[in-house]
């Protein structure tokens, strides 16, 4: 079963969702990175070795991984509790400077000989170009011992009850597992569960049951054994096994510049062309707007082909720009303005 839009989203209904998103109180649970932009002009090639120097311009530390995706929630005007951990060391503080500028971070610990991890990126150019990413560096900080993940699950159980959606974003560093969370929702006794959407690199599998999942096309290719390509049968298969093994309600398939694929129980798969330019700029970060805004809509009222639509747009727009970065609502009106007038 195949569609190419069988889920159009109209100016109005647009503009009466992204003005709810203000109403939307999140939390976003998950592996909390700083991500370290280390800027430089090209200065000589080095007689020591064929690499580059480069003289040193700045360094900037900017919320990565569930730090993204709260910030991008927050950037929209969603009500954005963060649970996490961090470390007490200069990563950490600089991350929690940045994140509590729009998030509320009572659910953060921060614990003593814990290292937070640090993704670094050198990026290089002239003084009037563009600065290109010439390597990244990662340090993946300490493991998470169990005492502090449970912390976490318990701060976590406590906000529950005042939650419309939650963001659990697993970069696999085993603070947030399918365990934990079911201990955190039984801890919590509430009664009516909020939207629960699922990101996670290496254990999406165990994640069963939450209202959706945001996998790109290389984690769904890992996880099941295949691979996609331009083979739309292969998708489909794909899509419709993970709704069955995750026994979740909408799964939707970012695939880069093919767009995205949303699945549902009972529909026909919806195809989402991309908006805007293939060529972009950076994916850093992309997939943290696109649950984020995906959802935000859905605590807004959307359908799960609205949100989709409203992710599809905030993701062409994060694309765009260097870095890690976030989308603002006037960006996303802007864009969804620019979609009605094509159509017009």
């Amino acid at each position: 079963m195949a569609s190419r839009s069988h889920s159009i989203l109209t100016s109005a209904r647009a503009r009466a969702l992204v003005a709810g998103f203000g109403r939307v109180r999140i939390a976003v649970v998950g592996d909390l990175v700083a991500d370290e932009f280390i800027y430089g002009q090209l200065d000589r090639v080095s007689r020591e070795a064929p690499v580059l120097i480069l003289k040193y311009d700045s360094t900037e530390i900017i919320p990565g991984g569930a730090g993204n995706a709260a910030m991008n929630a927050a950037a929209l005007g969603a009500r954005v509790r963060v649970f996490g951990l961090v470390g007490r060391d200069g990563p950490g503080s600089r991350l929690l400077d940045a994140l509590k500028t729009q998030t509320d971070l009572t659910g953060v610990t921060r614990a003593t000989g814990y290292v937070t991890p640090v993704k670094t990126r050198i990026l290089a150019g002239g003084v009037h170009s563009a600065k290109q990413q010439v390597v990244r560096i990662d340090r993946s900080g300490s493991r998470v011992a169990p005492a502090l993940a449970r912390k976490v699950e318990a701060a976590l159980a406590r906000a529950l009850p005042a939650v419309d959606v939650v963001i659990i974003s697993d970069y696999g560093r085993l603070l947030v597992t399918p365990a934990g969370w079911t201990r955190a929702v039984k801890a919590s006794a509430v009664k009516r569960p909020p939207l629960v959407l699922a990101d996670s690199r290496y254990a999406l599998d165990g994640f069963v049951g939450m209202t959706a999942c945001t996998p790109n096309e290389a984690e769904v290719e890992a996880l099941l054994g295949v691979k996609i390509e331009d083979r739309l049968e292969v998708l489909e298969r794909a899509g419709r096994l993970l709704l069955d093994r995750l026994r979740c309600r909408a799964v939707l398939i970012t695939r880069g510049s093919r767009g995205m694929a949303l699945f549902e129980p009972g529909r026909p798969t919806d195809h989402i062309a991309i908006v805007g330019s293939d060529e972009v700029a950076d994916v850093t970060g992309a997939g943290d707007t696109v649950i984020a805004t995906f959802g935000l809509a859905l605590g807004a009222g959307a359908s799960f082909g609205e949100a989709a639509r409203l992710a599809n747009h905030a993701g062409g727009i994060v694309v765009m720009k260097r870095g890690t970065a976030t989308v603002t609502v006037d960006e996303l009106r802007a864009s969804l303005a620019r979609e009605a007038g094509r159509r017009t």
